[in-house]
């Protein structure tokens, strides 16, 4: 089959199309046929080499003598196993793949079965491409991490509103949790917008004193809980000094540098707590837990509860794999983009 793989790790010129094996099943394994996928900073960093959230994931991944790359897809299932229920060839599904296996960047793609839910259809197979792993991410870190309770009289602050996990995040908290304010971080004017529109109640800019900006809100709810999808060593002083006492602080960018003493971290007896996708298939924990959670987000999307946040499409080629890469390297961008792999310049199609 054909895939974009890396052979070595290093810039965008080390994504190159190659024949490879198509990848064998086990029992739970679906093999699914790549209609779509999505670029997301765990594929630049992997790709560069500098992927750390795991001690040893360079040991973890395939050791063939090439990496496919992509976190997370969409596509129509070819071939199950011999213990998988609930799909059969035919269906149309989205999914977020094992971080630890080759993955969507290719033509074909065996995943647990466990992984993936039936793709929504009011949703193309580049949008649904775009949701899994960001919206797996932002449930784990607000339903999961910091147990926000549906309802509750509760302020979020959500560093990165505009951002692929920041925007479904959003989301959850505001439409699914029903939190009576939801606020979020961004600069530009569209970004500002975008992040409003995916259920921001207030933004601030990151670029000015974001606590003096929450003050001026004068908020009649306490911000009991922080979302950080950037910058964890930035956000955290901020994070602990606009938290209200017990407040919870969760992040998902590792960090090499943790500045909480002198902050109000322990004075408060806040929280912090990590979100990492992978935790589950690196651990074998709770399996069934991410085809659950995009099952529900089916649901949420059917009805109108949730939105797409896919703003960009590229062709599934080097070329337009290069660009997407390129594109989140250089900072600001906005929601999600996709890769279709049905266009014409794509040698998939």
């Amino acid at each position: 089959m054909n895939a974009i793989v890396v052979e070595r790790y290093g810039g965008v010129d080390q994504l190159i199309l190659k024949q490879v094996s198509k990848p064998s099943l086990g029992s739970t394994d679906i093999l699914v046929n790549v209609k779509a996928c999505s670029v997301n900073p765990i594929d630049i960093k992997v790709r560069s080499h500098v992927y750390d959230d795991y001690p040893d994931y360079y040991d973890l991944v395939p050791q063939d003598p090439y990496q496919v790359l992509g976190f997370d897809g969409a596509g129509v299932v070819v071939e199950a196993g011999s213990d998988v229920t609930g799909f059969e060839v035919g269906d149309e599904v989205f999914y977020a793949g094992s971080p630890f296996r080759h993955g969507s960047n290719a033509e074909y793609q065996a995943l647990d079965f466990r992984s993936a839910a039936k793709k929504p259809p009011s949703l193309s197979f580049v949008q649904a491409a775009c949701m899994p792993l960001t919206w797996i991410t932002a449930y784990e870190a607000l339903v999961e991490r910091m147990g926000i309770t549906k309802g509750e009289q509760s302020a979020i602050l959500i560093v990165n509103g505009a951002g692929g996990v920041g925007s479904v995040a959003s989301q959850i908290a505001r439409k699914l949790l029903q939190l009576p304010v939801v606020i979020t971080t961004a600069s530009r004017s569209e970004t500002v917008e975008f992040s409003k529109s995916m259920g921001a109640t207030h933004v601030v800019n990151h670029r000015e004193d974001v606590p003096w900006q929450i003050a001026d809100l004068k908020l009649d709810v306490p911000i009991t809980y922080v979302f950080l999808t950037h910058s964890t060593a930035d956000y955290l002083p901020v994070a602990t000094k606009i938290c209200a006492p017990f407040g919870k602080i969760c992040s998902i960018v590792q960090t090499k540098q943790f500045p909480q003493y002198g902050t109000e971290m322990m004075a408060k007896s806040l929280t912090f707590v990590w979100e990492l996708l992978g935790t589950k298939p690196r651990y074998h924990v709770d399996v069934v837990s991410h085809g659950r959670i995009l099952e529900e987000l089916r649901t949420h999307i059917e009805s109108g509860d949730v939105k797409c946040h896919h703003t960009q499409s590229f062709p599934l080629s080097v070329k337009g794999m290069r660009e997407a890469h390129e594109q989140i390297e250089s900072g600001g961008s906005m929601g999600k983009n996709g890769l279709d792999a049905g266009s014409a310049d794509s040698p998939f199609a």
